[in-house]
């Protein structure tokens, strides 16, 4: 059959032309139009190529020059948190102690007297004053409503007097397990911070669960953020309840993007099993993937685990939330039933263990294409970059996260370990696999940001000369195929996602200008105009 016959028979649905199509294939690596039918891209190439499949139905988008490439998948979110951080106190880029205090009060307007206020985004390394919150601070605010405010990156947070009075809190509480409650040390009661799931839950279950339809409001706001940004992927950690409000929001039509939801590595196996049954792992739009563990916390609040003492805080080196034979025995059990393991490891000893974990459970079950990974991988020992090659580890890593932490990250490990530092260069030359992500809402999910951080390792107002630790710099072509081809290829869909050719998924990005020939800083600055999930445009600008 013809290209001319074929066409005459099944048009395209929708069809772009005049445009600068990057590819992040070889095949062509650049083109002018794409054909898409359904859900689907069935040509690329030239616009007389693409016109072959233009028939009396074809929606036709001149782009006029404009920049097409495939969508963005990011590699790790926790979206449906995003979601409740615009409904609740957001803290996200203020300056002071005074500034995150003031945030809090112009929000009591919004709730009831006793009604408990939650919130998240705050970050002590850009204040003056460079410490955590305490419970004083929030007092000051107010006493009559429970507070309690999580960090940046979600592994410590803040709580008031009232709220540790309802959750039990007191000076005889002891530390749980892989936690801390940090105290005054003049009279040991808690001052209000708490380190790690294990101790913050001791609060956090005492807050009054989310309505399904508030719930539902927040995950249709970080949809729409997330597609305004040209991300079409997501590889997602929420709860089981986010789940079904996807599942609810697919079944309706009504999801923008993709999305494989992760489950919890340390629910029982049978749970999980059930899970994975009940969520599928082969729906295109939604399903089920790995299992997420935690080994350890985050280097900004400097429960990252490490092999030695942090360099600006002698007396601590971390917080490990699992033990090795523990997770081991796990792991080898979990791996046993087929699932794909996911573990978060910042710090360099938590990256070790969990590297051991991976090679006992190839050495317990033998080989097979397990894509395991390591989220975040932020600071490996030198001896550990070949260990993810020779274990075929994915370092599923967030390039974003550099134009915060470098502000402090030096201090906090010294000259030797921050050359294994977010080591996206290492990683490549060891012949590692890089997913690239933002933690969202950890970093706001525009993924050019990521790709001014992985070009460039400055600051977003510019410097350090050259960036910070300048080796681990990546090109740019290198930085958009990990952001998609090699994102895809972590949740095994390199063949469906992550560039635009025949036979992929239509997931494509469309920009005012060529984001791989602007000027760095110009990323900074730019956003989609169109962004195309399965062949439906999903947001236009306006």
């Amino acid at each position: 059959m013809s290209p001319d016959e074929h066409a005459a028979k099944t048009p395209a649905s929708l069809a772009l032309i005049n445009g600068d199509v990057y590819t992040v294939s070889s095949q062509p690596a650049h083109a002018q139009a794409i054909a898409i039918q359904g859900e689907k891209i069935v040509a690329v190439g030239s616009n007389a190529d693409v016109r072959l499949w233009i028939g009396p139905h074809t929606r036709v988008i001149d782009l006029h020059g404009r920049f097409a490439m495939p969508g963005f998948n990011d590699a790790h979110t926790h979206l449906a948190s995003a979601g409740m951080a615009k409904l609740t106190v957001n803290f996200e880029g203020a300056k002071s102690l005074a500034e995150f205090q003031q945030r809090i009060r112009a929000a009591l307007k919004n709730y009831k007297p006793g009604e408990w206020i939650t919130g998240s985004g705050w970050d002590h390394t850009l204040w003056p004053e460079k410490r955590f919150p305490t419970r004083g601070d929030l007092d000051a605010v107010s006493k009559d409503h429970p507070m309690i405010f999580g960090r940046v990156d979600g592994h410590v947070a803040v709580a008031n007097s009232i709220a540790l009075k309802l959750s039990g809190v007191t000076k005889d509480t002891p530390d749980p397990a892989a936690g801390h409650i940090v105290r005054d040390p003049k009279t040991g009661e808690p001052d209000g911070m708490l380190e790690e799931d294990a101790a913050m839950s001791l609060v956090y279950r005492h807050v009054p669960p989310v309505s399904h339809e508030r719930r539902r409001r927040a995950i249709e706001l970080a949809l729409a953020d997330a597609v305004s940004h040209g991300v079409t992927s997501i590889q997602d950690y929420s709860t089981w309840q986010d789940f079904l409000i996807y599942r609810e929001l697919k079944q309706e039509g009504k999801l923008p993007l993709r999305i494989t939801e992760w489950l919890t590595f340390t629910e029982p196996l049978a749970k999980l099993e059930e899970e994975r049954r009940e969520g599928t792992t082969t729906d295109p739009w939604l399903k089920t993937g790995s299992l997420k563990a935690f080994m350890d916390g985050s280097l900004g609040s400097r429960t990252a685990a490490m092999l030695a003492p942090y360099s600006d805080d002698p007396s601590t080196s971390g917080i490990l939330r699992m033990l090795p034979k523990e997770l081991n025995a796990m792991s080898i059990e979990r791996d046993k039933a087929g699932f794909q393991l996911n573990f978060h490891a910042i710090g360099d000893k938590a990256n070790r263990i969990a590297l051991d974990a991976f090679a006992a459970v190839r050495a317990a079950n033998g080989p097979r294409d397990r894509r395991d990974r390591i989220e975040h991988a932020q600071v490996v020992a030198p001896d550990d970059f070949a260990r993810f090659a020779e274990l075929h580890v994915i370092a599923s890593m967030q390039p974003v996260h550099l134009l915060d932490d470098e502000r402090w990250a030096g201090a906090r490990l010294g000259p030797e370990r921050s050359k294994g530092a977010y080591a996206w260069n290492t990683m490549r030359k060891h012949g590692v696999r890089l997913a690239f992500g933002t933690d969202y809402p950890v970093e706001g999910i525009d993924p050019l940001r990521g790709l001014y951080a992985c070009v460039t390792r400055e600051l977003p107002e510019g410097g350090p000369s050259g960036g910070w630790e300048p080796q681990e710099k990546l090109p740019m072509d290198v930085c958009i195929s990990d952001y998609t081809a090699g994102s895809a290829y972590g949740e095994f869909e390199e063949n469906a996602k992550g560039q635009i050719k025949p036979g992929m998924l239509a997931d494509i990005v469309v920009y005012p200008v060529d984001i791989t020939r602007i000027p760095a800083p110009q990323l900074l600055h730019t956003s989609p105009d169109i962004t195309i999930t399965g062949g439906r445009i999903v947001y236009e600008r306006h």
